[in-house]
């Protein structure tokens, strides 16, 4: 769950660890590619950045909405750029940073003037004297475009955040008997938001091979497919793969979709040095942590939007509107009762905390009008706890108690926060 690093400022390189253990340590800097220059090319129409390198790379390049940015996400890579390049930029271009992100990955964040799309992205080979050069085209675009090209579990709330866009997808002829169809009411049923921490490059706490962002995305899939198999509820996903979801967007999925609940899910680790601890804990919103070991955690799960190129000075109005409306205390009510329901099942599919019920600022729960909670499923610094997390009986058991949590909740005709928005 922790251990997000914040992309680096243009003209800033990751400080070594001198100190770390010798195979803790990231490798010397001139075993990865080498970046030893970055331009760019063009006009508020088209756009062109060009990195030089020593070698070739792979990349995924893909959209941000509200800010406008594209994100580029490639191997480790040593930056070598001249001072403050990316601090000025041009055309479509604002500005864009780079770092290391996390052992292996490196981030490039380019923050946008506008709406624009990637129209070409590409590696050149060494030819002519030049060196091997990642290419990427940008076009301007309208915000409709736009919102088209954010990955598919971002799209819906981003929309939602600036009122009706009109689609500009291409006509579909409709059949004489599809068309007076009436339509089709809407689902009476309660939504549950489901909310698998972490995603894409940011990958949580990690045990060797096994990161949080796959961990509790399994879970999360278990839960979902139980919760659907019963039929009574809606449910929604915040991701369904490996996609990094801002927290704030997480955040407006649940209101934008009315949820009656919120469960996000995670798994917590130790460092050495702080011991050992093992099994699930459950996190409500709180303005004051109810202990050291919650107020580190959420500090460090609230920095994780840093590896998106959030800007996190920027609080999402969510937040502010809990912090000064008080009437919202009826919603943290709702999830303190939930997660006392849910602490009661859980405990007869899997090992508890022995401080199994907290409270934080966590970011991710912070929408005023939705019952919240946060569920550490264990510690995947702790052996046993490890052991159950990759486990696919574990999984059904303990995701069968959180499903049997939710309907004992809505049986008491508790979930009535968000119902209505």
């Amino acid at each position: 769950m922790a251990g997000a690093v914040e992309t680096q400022p243009a003209n800033s390189a990751p400080a070594a660890n001198k100190s770390a253990p010798a195979a803790n340590r990231p490798a010397p800097a001139a075993s990865f590619p080498i970046a030893s220059d970055a331009r760019l090319a063009g006009d508020d129409r088209q756009t062109r950045f060009i990195l030089d390198l020593s070698q070739s790379i792979p990349f995924h390049a893909f959209p941000l909405a509200d800010p406008y940015r594209v994100v580029l996400d490639i191997p480790q890579v040593s930056f070598q750029l001249r001072p403050g390049v990316g601090g000025e930029g041009r055309g479509l271009i604002k500005a864009f940073r780079y770092g290391l992100v996390m052992p292996g990955g490196s981030r490039i964040v380019f923050d946008l003037t506008g709406p624009a799309r990637v129209a070409n992205a590409y590696v050149l080979d060494a030819a002519n004297g030049q060196p091997p050069r990642f290419v990427l085209e940008l076009e301007e675009v309208d915000r409709a475009t736009f919102l088209q090209a954010l990955p598919s579990d971002t799209r819906v709330e981003a929309k939602s955040a600036v009122g009706d866009v009109k689609e500009t997808a291409a006509p579909v002829v409709a059949n004489v008997e599809t068309a007076q169809k009436p339509e089709a009411p809407p689902d009476p049923r309660p939504v549950i938001v489901i909310d698998p921490g972490h995603g894409g490059p940011d990958n949580g706490t990690q045990s060797g091979s096994e990161t949080e962002k796959s961990l509790v995305l399994e879970f999360a899939l278990a839960l979902r497919d139980r919760i659907e198999k019963a039929g009574k509820y809606r449910v929604v996903m915040t991701r369904t793969d490996d996609t990094f979801v801002p927290l704030s967007e997480r955040v407006r999925v649940a209101r934008n979709q009315s949820a009656a609940l919120f469960v996000s899910v995670h798994a917590d680790a130790l460092p050495r040095r702080e011991g050992d601890a093992q099994g699930a804990t459950i996190y409500t919103l709180s303005d004051r942590a109810s202990d050291a070991e919650a107020e580190r955690l959420a500090e460090a799960e609230n920095k994780a939007d840093a590896i998106g190129g959030v800007n996190l000075t920027e609080e999402p109005t969510e937040v502010a509107d809990i912090l000064i409306d008080l009437a919202q205390r009826e919603t943290r009510t709702f999830s303190n009762r939930f997660a006392r329901i849910l602490m009661a099942e859980m405990k007869t599919a899997t090992r508890m905390h022995k401080h199994p019920l907290k409270s934080a600022g966590f970011k991710v729960l912070k929408a005023p009008d939705v019952p919240s909670v946060l569920i550490e499923l264990g510690y995947v610094s702790n052996k046993d706890d490890l052991e159950h997390l990759v486990s696919e009986h574990w999984r059904s058991r303990t995701a069968g108690s959180v499903a049997h949590a939710i309907d004992s909740f809505f049986a008491k005709g508790l979930a009535t926060a968000g119902a209505g928005n």
